[in-house]
């Protein structure tokens, strides 16, 4: 089941960064485009398609580094633990899913007909899950965990 649910994320992820890559591409075109140009010392657009080129342009770098990490996580090495790890499918009593993975924080997907969110290294929720195991709840909620797969 975790095999096929990191599938579906690394297919998620490879179509926003196909989304991605090509709005950044119409934002340089933009950027870079003879129409652009200033007409006055108060027209600002070219300075504005430049910013929106840039930062489009550094979220494509970033995704294609979270889809790089995704792609080289072996889930199938990970072994079956009591306790929580990198890797690892958390539900809780009130159905809510959590996925611990190396990168794609915030990512929500459905995944046999479950909503399960991504947490990564640097959400506090992650630090608070791992090592966590059956029945324990987690730290500062009334959440209990029921499952680790």
């Amino acid at each position: 089941m975790k095999a096929l649910l990191f599938d579906a994320i690394r297919e998620e992820l490879r179509a926003q960064l196909l989304r991605l890559k090509q709005a950044a591409q119409e934002a340089h075109a933009a950027a870079t485009d003879a129409g652009s140009k200033a007409e006055s010392k108060y027209d600002t657009r070219n300075l504005e398609a430049s910013y929106l080129a840039s930062g489009q342009a550094k979220q494509v770098e970033e995704l294609a580094d979270a889809l790089r990490l995704f792609e080289a996580f072996d889930v199938m090495s990970i072994e079956k633990s009591e306790k929580i790890v990198m890797g690892s499918l958390v539900g809780t009593a009130d159905s809510v899913w959590y996925l611990l993975a190396p990168s794609a924080g915030g990512l929500e997907i459905i995944h046999d007909g479950r909503e399960v969110t991504v947490l990564t290294p640097s959400s506090p929720l992650f630090q608070k899950l791992l090592g966590k195991a059956r029945r324990d709840l987690i730290e500062g909620s009334t959440r209990v965990i029921t499952t680790i797969l």
